[in-house]
């Protein structure tokens, strides 16, 4: 079974039709010559661009590669023991200063993997050690690592100190005390924040939207989450647009409410105002779409878009309710 990349879905489903269909794709193979061939692998076998590529590591010198490798054993015990502070202290010798580049190197690559919790243990040692020189944007990890985990008592603590120290309140620290109330269900105080924000400063910011947004939305307040995006949609006066992580909250809300109209019309919305399209857009169309017609249109418009990472939308496809039923549709317009 040969299957041309470039062909539409429409296609390679009536092509798929004519043949036995199976429920699991798996292996399929020929004999060939006494010998088995591989053919076919399925249409959701890995290709070459979701294949990462192990890379090179380049050292400067041999003190170099040591102290990288031994940075790494220390981030893989931390991950093993779950307690960052306890590995910390056996890096430091004779009671000196831990090197600050090992300190911001390691909580930057938690950052990054999101691991908020070890992030607040390690800012929380840190304040308590004299040589460590607590600065601002130390204090705005903390309380945005607390934000990430809904620990809004600790967040409330560390902003009421901020303010204490003379630090100018920061777009920042509200937009994490408003995270920390809504990840903890607090969603009225989360609220409140957002609108002495828009009123009194410091002003919102595009990912303060986008978290106000998510937290009206897993509240069910869908009413004030469109209309916040309403607002900020049509504002002529606001210094930015809604971007792509709040076309596809609206998405997802539209979905989760069955209004799913609006959320066509809100993907429409999309290409109108230049928003970029991504693989999650199209992903969350398919997610409720259950009419053949529809989900083939979508796929063959990311297909256009040469959308990249779209294996899901195909795993969509599949499980489009009554996919059986789907091929029949097909055959019956081919008759």
């Amino acid at each position: 079974m040969e299957v041309v990349a470039s062909q539409s879905l429409l296609s390679f489903s009536s092509n798929l039709c004519k043949a036995k269909v199976y429920r699991k794709l798996c292996l399929q193979s020929v004999k060939t010559n006494g010998s088995l061939e591989v053919v076919a692998r399925g249409i959701l076998a890995p290709r070459k661009f979701m294949q990462r590529r192990k890379k090179e590591e380049v050292f400067k010198d041999a003190a170099d590669e040591m102290e990288q490798k031994n940075w790494r054993r220390m981030m893989r015990e931390i991950e093993e023991q779950g307690c960052a502070v306890q590995v910390l202290r056996m890096q430091r010798t004779k009671a000196q200063a831990l090197p600050r580049d090992l300190v911001l190197g390691t909580l930057v690559r938690f950052k990054q993997l999101k691991k908020w919790g070890i992030v607040g243990e390690i800012l929380e040692w840190l304040r308590s050690q004299h040589w460590w020189e607590f600065s601002e944007m130390d204090f705005l990890m903390l309380i945005t690592a607390y934000g990430k985990t809904g620990d809004f008592n600790r967040a409330e603590r560390v902003l009421k100190y901020m303010n204490k120290k003379g630090y100018t309140p920061s777009v920042i620290s509200h937009t994490a005390l408003m995270e920390a109330y809504g990840r903890a269900g607090q969603c009225s105080k989360a609220e409140g924040i957002f609108r002495r924000m828009k009123s009194s400063g410091p002003e919102p910011s595009p990912l303060t939207y986008q978290i106000i947004l998510k937290t009206f939305v897993e509240a069910n307040k869908f009413e004030e989450a469109e209309a916040v995006f309403q607002n900020l949609l049509n504002e002529e006066r606001a210094s930015f647009k809604p971007d792509q992580k709040m076309f596809h909250m609206m998405i997802y809300m539209y979905k989760k409410a069955g209004n799913y109209n609006q959320a066509r019309k809100i993907f429409s919305q999309m290409a109108e105002k230049g928003i970029p399209q991504s693989a999650v857009t199209f992903n969350s169309l398919m997610s409720f779409e259950t009419s053949y017609k529809e989900v083939s249109s979508i796929y063959d418009q990311a297909n256009k878009k040469s959308i990249q990472r779209f294996a899901r939308c195909i795993c969509n496809f599949w499980n489009v309710e009554g996919s059986q039923n789907c091929f029949q549709e097909h055959e019956k317009g081919q008759s």
